[in-house]
């Protein structure tokens, strides 16, 4: 079976080996290269994974401009995994299935940041779904789905490395009977759908006016990529981890309680507690390491 694989994060790499283990990989489609270090380019995961095995790959800016190439390739299915670009029918009509490992249990939180949002608006569980890519988006007919439990220690890194795992092996469990038709799927329940769209900015700003329960999720959510933001009047830091804990106090939501060994800050109904944190220009520090860093008056108020 000839496949064209198309994926661009960490995230779309285990899939992409465990296919090149069983099948031809006639082509690697991934985004193009656009985070720097040091002045140079890096190379997307795919991308670097793609060129260790010895696949041909291209990083178009838009993928229905090779078309032609794509065609003379004869591939009998597309895979994609996270690729981050939208597809265009006519590249869809090229293969006899198109496939996405999806980072949901559709119908809920169809787009692009489906893991991100599951931790932010506190979902206990999320998934994987194997679709067939349609026009519409991720809106195709789901052929088989594996839950996966987010623990309240859970951050979107960890999550993101955990449901890449589950979507490879569920995927390679199903494709075949998928592509000889043996498993129909079933269709969506459109009622049912929810949408996860990329994240903006300013959804980075941490709101302490939430519960403290969410203020963690949404610091769990972002990290590590692209993190949360926590502003203290005119100094902003910040957090790739957190935690809620119970406080009874009547201060006003973004009220530092404590900076003993840690970083306690008020909200709506509770505390979170900052566990590591990054001052721009610096590394990662844990909260301790931080407060001892650190000159912080103990009663900011959230811009």
């Amino acid at each position: 079976m000839k496949i064209v694989f198309m994926g661009t994060p960490e995230f779309s790499v285990p899939i992409l080996k465990a296919l090149n283990e069983k099948y031809e990989i006639v082509m690697v489609v991934s985004q193009p290269n656009r985070e720097r270090k040091k002045g140079q380019l890096l190379p997307t995961p795919v991308c670097a994974c793609a060129k260790e095995l010895g696949l041909n790959i291209i990083q178009p800016e838009k993928i229905g401009l090779e078309y032609e190439k794509l065609q003379a390739l004869n591939a009998d299915i597309m895979v994609t995994a996270a690729y981050g670009q939208y597809v265009p029918t006519k590249i869809l009509k090229l293969f006899k299935k198109c496939l996405n490992v999806h980072g949901s249990l559709l119908p809920k939180y169809r787009g692009g940041a489906p893991i991100q949002r599951a931790i932010m608006n506190g979902e206990t569980t999320t998934g994987i779904t194997i679709m067939e890519m349609v026009k519409a988006l991720d809106a195709g007919v789901m052929y088989a789905k594996a839950s996966y439990e987010i623990l309240e220690t859970d951050n979107s890194s960890k999550v993101f490395k955990e449901l890449s795992l589950i979507g490879r092996d569920l995927l390679m469990a199903k494709i075949e009977d998928i592509v000889s038709g043996k498993l129909q799927g079933e269709e969506q329940d459109e009622s049912l759908a929810t949408y996860a769209p990329n994240l903006s900015a300013s959804e980075e700003l941490v709101d302490f006016n939430k519960s403290a329960f969410l203020v963690a999720r949404q610091i769990n959510g972002l990290a590590l990529e692209p993190g949360a933001v926590v502003k203290l009047k005119d100094f902003s830091f910040k957090v790739f981890e957190a935690k809620a804990v119970a406080d009874h106090s009547d201060f006003v939501p973004g009220t530092v309680l404590s900076l003993k060994k840690q970083v306690l800050i008020k909200t709506l109904d509770g505390a979170v507690a900052l566990n590591k944190i990054l001052v721009p220009g610096k590394k990662v520090l844990d909260a301790k390491d931080f407060v001892n860093g650190q000159k912080i008056l103990k009663e900011f108020d959230v811009i």
